[in-house]
């Protein structure tokens, strides 16, 4: 069965961080892109950042780029999104996903984890 589990997240101060992770079970892990992608209440499913666990390349978003950081630890499964000086704006729910490689829309992904929410107070 594949299972994405997330985990990492929280409330945290504006300019705080979190490390959001996303530990993959059921599936060859190396064939797979990994994503983070972020629904704030309202708002559509967005890409935040993406990566590919054969070769390691990665997508981020502009609005995050140069505050969060994804990787990878192929020997765990597991891909993690470091967040760095978050803003409020930052707020959502924060899934992760796998797919054959890193495309920004959401219905291209196959297998989605359940979500793990981020709140970000001013």
């Amino acid at each position: 069965e594949v299972q994405l589990v997330e985990s990492g997240g929280g409330l945290v101060q504006a300019g705080g961080s979190l490390r959001l992770s996303c530990a993959a079970t059921g599936f060859t892990f190396d064939d797979y892109a990994i994503g983070w992608f972020r629904q704030a209440p309202g708002k559509e499913r967005e890409v935040v950042s993406c990566i590919s666990s054969s070769d390691g390349s990665k997508f981020t978003a502009y609005s995050v780029k140069g505050r969060f950081t994804i990787s990878s630890d192929n020997t765990k499964n597991t891909v993690y999104l470091q967040m760095n000086s978050l803003k409020p704006e930052d707020t959502a729910v924060y899934y992760c996903a796998a797919g054959a490689f890193c495309p920004a829309v959401a219905g291209l992904y196959d297998y989605w984890g359940q979500g793990t929410q981020v709140t970000v107070s001013t």
